[in-house]
Formats: C-alpha cells, sequence, structure tokens
C-alpha cells in the first residue's frame, strides 16, 4: 500500500485524484478520517464525515444507474458538503473522463429519495457557482447518439425575434413578450404570431444584418467537433426562424433544423408565418422523427434549451439539459449548465 498522501479539504478533485492512478471502477467511501478509493482501501485524504455515515450498504437505498457527476475544480470540501446536503452517499468512482480539456469524476451514490436528493443538489450547485449532474443512466458519448438544441439562447447567445425587433423599432414591446412566453406565462404559437405582427412592413434586410453576426454560445464548436468525431448526429429545432436555422445548419454542418418560416414578399416582412408554428409539441416530435430517420435509440438522445417551449423535447430525450435556463426548466430537467460553455455537456454523457 502507497503511503498516505498528505490533502487538505481545500484542494479540487483535479489535484487529489488524475494523477493517483485511481482504478476504474472503485469502491469509493468516507469515514471519520480518510476517503477511500480502492478495493485495498487506501487512504487518500481526511474528511468530515462520522465512521458510519457514508459505509456502502447493499439494500434498497442503492439507486442502480445513478450517478454524481463531478467536474475537476470541485473541492474535497464541496464534495463534502453536497453529499450531506442532498443525502447521498458515494459507493463508488465509476469512471475518471477527460474530455476537452477538463477531467469529471462519475460516483455511483445511494440515496432514500432520489428525487429529493436531485433537487438538493442542484440547489447547492446554483448557491455555490457550481457544475454537477444527479443523472440516471446517461447516454454513452462512445456510441453514436443524437442531440437536438433550442437555437435562441442555447446554441447562439440572443433571441434572433428580439434583435430583429430591435431593428424594427419594436425592440422593447417584443422582448417583453419573449421574456413571458419563455417562463411559461403565454402560449408560444399566440405569443409568437403576436411577436411577428408587429413585423409587418419591416426590410428583409434586417434578418441578413442579425443573420450575419450571430454570436454563437461559448463552448458550442468544441462540443459538436467532439460529438461528431463520435458519430453522433445534431440539429437544431427552434421556435424562432428558419432564416437563422438555414445559416446555422450551414455554418456548423448540422445534419437536420426545424423552425418558423416568416413570409416575406417584396423584400418586406408581412408579419405572418407560414404554415404550422414550430411549439413545444412539433420539438418534440422533432427529436423523435430525427432518432427514428437516423435510428438512433432513445436511451441514446439528449435534448438542450433554455424555455418552456423545449421542456415536451427535454422530457422526450432521454437525457434533457437545462442550459442556463428559467426557472420552469431548471426545475423539470434531467439536468442543468447553469455556469459553463455548452462543451460541459462533455461530461454529462458517459
Amino acid at each position: 500500500m502507497r503511503a498516505p498522501i498528505s490533502t487538505t479539504n481545500a484542494l479540487t478533485l483535479n489535484q487529489l485524484l488524475t494523477h493517483q492512478n485511481i482504478p476504474n471502477p472503485a469502491d469509493f467511501y468516507f469515514d471519520q478520517s480518510y476517503l477511500y478509493l480502492d478495493s485495498s482501501l487506501e487512504t487518500l485524504t481526511p474528511t468530515l464525515f462520522s465512521d458510519n455515515d457514508l459505509q456502502p450498504e447493499n439494500n434498497d437505498s442503492v439507486n442502480n444507474g445513478w450517478e454524481l457527476v463531478l467536474l475537476s475544480s470541485t473541492t474535497i470540501s464541496q464534495l463534502v458538503d453536497i453529499c450531506q446536503f442532498a443525502g447521498i452517499k458515494l459507493v463508488k468512482l465509476n469512471r475518471i473522463n477527460h474530455r476537452l480539456g477538463v477531467s469529471s469524476y462519475r460516483f455511483a451514490l445511494q440515496a432514500t429519495d432520489i428525487n429529493a436528493a436531485r433537487k438538493l443538489a442542484n440547489q447547492y450547485a446554483l448557491e455555490q457557482s457550481l457544475e454537477l449532474a444527479l443523472i440516471e443512466q446517461a447516454p454513452s458519448l462512445a456510441t453514436p447518439g443524437l442531440l437536438v438544441m433550442d437555437m435562441d439562447s442555447t446554441t447562439i447567445e440572443i433571441e434572433c425575434i428580439d434583435e430583429i425587433a430591435k431593428l424594427a423599432g419594436v425592440g422593447e414591446e417584443v422582448a417583453e413578450v419573449t421574456e413571458r412566453a419563455m417562463q411559461g406565462e403565454l402560449d408560444f404559437a399566440a405569443s409568437l404570431k403576436q411577436r411577428v405582427a408587429t413585423l409587418s412592413g419591416s426590410s428583409e434586410s434586417i434578418l441578413s444584418e442579425v443573420a450575419s453576426q450571430l454570436p454563437l454560445m461559448p463552448g458550442l464548436r468544441p462540443l459538436l467537433d467532439l460529438l461528431k468525431s463520435h458519430q453522433w448526429r445534431i440539429a437544431v429545432a427552434s421556435g424562432g426562424f428558419t432564416y437563422f436555422t438555414d445559416y446555422l445548419q450551414k455554418e456548423l454542418e448540422l445534419d437536420a433544423t426545424q423552425a418558423n418560416v416568416l413570409e416575406i414578399v417584396d423584400g418586406k416582412l408581412t408579419g405572418h408565418v407560414l404554415g404550422d408554428i414550430t411549439d413545444a409539441q412539433v420539438k418534440a416530435d422533432t427529436l423523435g422523427r430525427l432518432a427514428t430517420e437516423f435510428s438512433i435509440p432513445t436511451a441514446q438522445t439528449v435534448a438542450m434549451g433554455d424555455g418552456a417551449n423545449d421542456l415536451q423535447m427535454l422530457a422526450a430525450a432521454e437525457l434533457g439539459v437545462a442550459y442556463k435556463a428559467k426557472p420552469v426548466v431548471l426545475q423539470q430537467a434531467d439536468c442543468a449548465i447553469n455556469f459553463s460553455g455548452l462543451d460541459c455537456l462533455a461530461h454529462w454523457l458517459k
């Protein structure tokens, strides 16, 4: 057995674990003095728990398939706090992933009430500006999958309709309606028609002006490059407009897009949307249709979004991810990314 390593609770998981040749998987639990990480119960670091607090148990409280995923910047002190706050026991270090320059750690866990544990863990993460995920049976990066993303405020940093409205001179009026729709306070289809109507008579050139400078969300390109290298399919399903999803499809080499069509006559917006509205149900249907078209099993599907119009799509996917989302979405999504770029998703996947 190696000699104990002198550490403190201020160390990060990366500082403690990355260079310790930890086997995968490894038994993992705390007692009053130490953190144990392998079958020989090798001493690695002092912790704060009493002797029986987090011993592994073989009983009905074991949640098969559930994992707590933490990034390398998480400190040992935060790990202790998460376990105490959320009422969970870590019983095995399932895997260490090194992706896109960051390490992450996947722990098997026990909890008597997994739903309460996930809610409390997410609450702690928000309060501490920390990224974590408590996930059941996450899709695997190593197997081909499907990612369907919302566009506005997810794939790109702006709400396109708000930017169009600014150029059309109705910015404040439209932005207020957009915010209420994203919070789930308004019917999406009705609110979209209301907002588009205010654009009647505006020049098509304002669409081109917005499209020419779409700000991609941080981490988007590295994430897509990684997924594509593992034969994942990528799509955007948006309550926005094809004028912009078409641009993104070409720019990012997306496999598919779904969005609304603005009516343009003689170079002017008419204030109408052509055809059916891409609402929450259409987004969810798009995910299912693309999974079938690309022969991707549901277990390998991921959806990401930030507004109420994304909820059905997130529920339809195996993993629904709230990205810097509204409270109504955070409460219902499987997991969240609140402070990092989109490339954080690489670590929520197995």
